[in-house]
């Protein structure tokens, strides 16, 4: 990996040499205008994959530079340096840059950040090679893409949807988007309490279709920092929104961010096929009655006969409770398998909904908020505390 480095500070510069083991080329002083400047103090080297900005002393100036290397340089990773992520977070986007490191983050957080961004430099380098030997996107850059389903409606899967979202981006601000992928009756800007101004339709066509740089300023940023995909605000703009259109949204989103989360519309839409497709882990949604049960047992059949997910299946029931006529041995011995989670019934649910406060995002405590962060567990174990709590603050790795 080739890294440059522009920075004032020993200290960062001593980090970075440790979090690579000291193959960083340092360029010590205030950072230039132009990105030609500070290349041409490379000395006829080769442009690096990864360029590392400490954005400490000037945000702006390192915003503008990034924003040069987009246009100098496109297939570089732009990494800043900054504690002030939540202020900069969308111009920092905007501006190309691919991730933003805290200066108190683990050696190990900057060692991810610094491998991802080497992952996506080589993604972009093999974009002119011929399409039938070049990775998937997906592969390359590995997003995690996780993705709610159900047989049936009603089940409480945006709310699972939302919770587990949120409860990732507490642990990888910004590093992770949401996809609303119930084209025609989706509720997830409702469910977050958001007015998007560009929903799904604007996002799967166009520029945004074609360059991903694009497609992340239509984002929606929740106040938590993750991004979210808002649905179609009527059924007629679903029009014409076809399965090749979700794979490669799927596919542009995983490139970008560590975590995607699919909230799928019931059942076995064309457009739920195609995200599962692109899955890399899938949560399971059923409600505790008969119906329910019998159609994710036909689900998980199907799911075995076609020998997918037989190692990243998460089941969740939902709606638990005494006294309906089934107990969850029951749902277990229906299934044949075993449930991961039971979220119990709970008043504390509808309440969120009716908000638009996710559970995990108001720090309600109770059962059901217990089980949906063990469900976040199952993608990112919570960070230790004190200084390592620092983390990646938006499009890290796995």
């Amino acid at each position: 990996m080739s890294i440059l480095l522009a920075t004032t500070s020993v200290e960062l510069e001593d980090r970075i040499q440790r979090a690579t083991s000291g193959h960083v080329v340092a360029i010590k002083g205030p950072l230039p205008d132009r990105p030609e400047e500070l290349l041409q103090r490379l000395v006829g080297s080769p442009v690096p994959e990864v360029v590392v900005l400490d954005a400490q002393a000037s945000s702006g100036q390192a915003l503008g530079l990034a924003a040069g290397f987009a246009v100098a340089s496109p297939g570089t990773s732009v990494l800043l340096v900054s504690d002030l992520w939540q202020e900069i977070g969308m111009d920092a986007m905007r501006a190309g840059v691919l991730d933003i490191v805290h200066p108190a983050a683990e050696i190990a957080d900057i060692q991810v950040a610094l491998e991802r961004a080497e992952r996506v430099a080589q993604l972009r380098g093999q974009s002119t090679a011929p399409a039938t030997v070049a990775p998937t996107t997906a592969t390359v850059a590995g997003g995690r893409v996780i993705s709610v389903v159900s047989p049936k409606g009603g089940v409480g899967k945006t709310t699972v949807s939302t919770n587990l979202a949120v409860g990732l981006a507490r642990s990888a601000p910004q590093a992770v988007v949401l996809v609303d992928l119930d084209i025609q009756f989706g509720d997830v800007a409702n469910a977050l309490n958001l007015q998007p101004e560009y929903q799904l339709p604007q996002m799967v066509r166009g520029d945004a279709a074609r360059d991903t740089m694009v497609l992340k300023t239509y984002l929606t940023l929740h106040p938590t920092g993750l991004y979210v995909v808002c649905g179609p605000e009527s059924p007629i703009e679903a029009d014409g929104i076809d399965g090749e259109m979700v794979g490669h949204l799927l596919d542009q989103l995983a490139a970008e961010f560590r975590f995607v989360v699919v909230d799928t519309s019931p059942g076995l839409s064309e457009h739920t096929l195609v995200a599962m497709d692109h899955t890399t882990d899938l949560v399971l949604l059923t409600s505790m009655d008969v119906h329910g049960v019998r159609g994710l047992r036909k689900e998980l059949d199907t799911l075995d006969d076609l020998e997918m997910f037989a190692d990243a299946r998460h089941i969740v029931l939902n709606f638990a409770e005494n006294g309906r006529g089934l107990s969850t041995a029951d749902v277990r011995a229906s299934l044949g398998t075993d449930v991961d989670l039971v979220l119990p019934v709970s008043r504390s649910v509808p309440a969120s909904v009716n908000q638009g406060i996710p559970l995990l995002q108001s720090g309600t405590r109770g059962p059901v908020t217990k089980e949906l962060a063990k469900l976040v567990e199952r993608f990112a174990p919570p960070a230790p505390t004190g200084r390592g709590r620092h983390r990646r603050s938006w499009v890290g790795a796995r």
